[in-house]
């Protein structure tokens, strides 16, 4: 019995210690996820309202480069340091936080094709990190205070904090979650979204039109159809945001001319030929094939090549959004032509492709949940599993490793592509 009662003891002394840990971190991060997200959504109408601003997207681009500098830190320093920060307890310099808020905030207000994640991830990731370190957490401990933030200001920015909690703890590692991160990062995330929302953040949600439809067979193979071209679309994504940073940088060595010539580029190209409605993260769009199931059948390809224009050339921000753009409008061309309704079809797509880039299955099917609130997930479900395998070993972050292989029962150790 007194064995029993000093092991009993140790479990509510450790979730004491990260109940309070998580909570106070996920209402740190939810005030800063707020008022970030609030900053954003100011930066988007203020844009929409003066189109002009986007010929300052060159000057705004060398401006957050020159900041990195300003702040000694190196411009490699991003989304992928603080994935690998989770795992090998790699120093995330504090200055992230703030500089990656500014750098996000100028994409966001000058027309930069890039989402706001990659700021969630790496203002959360540095938080936490640096929180752990300050109370002198040892470094298992300071690992998942990382993970910690990262959920905490993902779901203040999203409103998704099921996802979030599940998107940390699958991303880092595909095939091994670490079920020690599990209670503080739901924690974290849940104070963070309720902060949000109590500031006025307004989470992302969509009402689809007609529903969800019923599971049958026919439809489930249609479904899986749709999934599986999104797979397709995933990988040419992931490829392209990859060789776009790699060529961009072969032709243009010095920073602050790439990424001048690709806001110019862009500068040029949005108002000469009226396309507006890709510049930003685009979230409208993605409303628009929801909720309305309308999409341009282009749609998709001009956000793709201009994200990974912008991402390449160094621009601030994430590619999620992006990604979900992509799948939203995707899903709403292609899916009649397999049967489906347009609004569902953009919804299945949204969901298909988010998995297939950030190789999250569970983290996609909450998302599925917490944006659309269906009745029946089987559907969704069917295109989480589909996307998931058909996408192979490809993704958006190149420091995520792939512990499992996803169609043999083995260990692979093998990082993306």
């Amino acid at each position: 019995m007194e064995g029993l009662a000093e092991r009993l003891g140790q479990y509510l002394l450790a979730f004491c210690k990260w109940a309070a840990a998580a909570a106070l971190l996920g209402a740190v991060c939810g005030v800063l996820g707020a008022g970030f997200h609030l900053a954003i959504d100011w930066a988007t109408e203020f844009r929409m309202a003066h189109t002009w601003v986007i010929w300052a997207l060159p000057a705004a681009g060398a401006v957050s480069l020159l900041l990195y500098k300003l702040c000694r830190v190196g411009l490699d320093v991003g989304t992928d340091l603080v994935v690998r920060s989770a795992t090998t307890n790699e120093h995330v310099p504090m200055l992230l936080a703030p500089l990656i808020m500014a750098g996000t905030l100028l994409s966001h207000l000058f027309g930069a094709s890039v989402g706001r994640e990659g700021a969630a991830l790496q203002l959360g990731g540095s938080i936490g990190h640096n929180f752990g370190e300050r109370l002198r957490f040892d470094r298992d401990d300071v690992q998942v205070l990382t993970l910690c933030g990262m959920a905490g200001c993902f779901s203040a920015l999203f409103g998704t904090p099921l996802t979030a909690a599940i998107f940390v703890l699958e991303v880092i590692q595909v095939g091994a979650m670490g079920y020690n991160a599990l209670l503080p990062s739901i924690v974290s995330s849940y104070t963070a979204a309720t902060m949000a929302r109590a500031m006025g953040a307004v989470p992302m949600a969509y009402a689809l039109q007609n529903g969800t439809p019923a599971f049958r067979p026919v439809l489930a193979l249609r479904v899986a159809a749709l999934a599986a071209l999104c797979a397709l679309v995933g990988i040419f994504f992931c490829t392209c945001i990859h060789k776009a940073g790699r060529l961009a940088a072969r032709l243009l060595p010095n920073p602050y001319l790439r990424i001048g010539a690709g806001g110019l580029l862009v500068a040029v190209l949005v108002p000469v030929f009226g396309l507006y409605d890709y510049a930003g993260a685009g979230g409208h769009m993605i409303y628009q094939a929801v909720t309305g199931g309308s999409a341009s059948p282009l749609a998709f390809l001009l956000k793709l090549a201009f994200t990974a224009l912008c991402v390449g050339v160094g621009f601030r921000g994430g590619e999620i959004v992006p990604t979900l753009f992509i799948g939203a409008t995707f899903g709403c061309v292609a899916g009649p032509w397999l049967g489906l309704e347009p609004g569902f079809a953009a919804a299945v797509g949204l969901v298909a492709l988010f998995c297939s880039a950030v190789n999250c299955p569970i983290a996609s099917i909450f998302l599925a949940a917490e944006l659309f609130a269906p009745g029946d997930l089987s559907l969704f479900g069917i295109a989480v599993a589909v996307a998931y395998v058909l996408s192979g070993y490809f993704g958006l972050y190149s420091s995520q490793e792939f512990v499992f292989s996803k169609i043999k029962r083995e260990i692979l150790h093998k990082k993306a592509k």
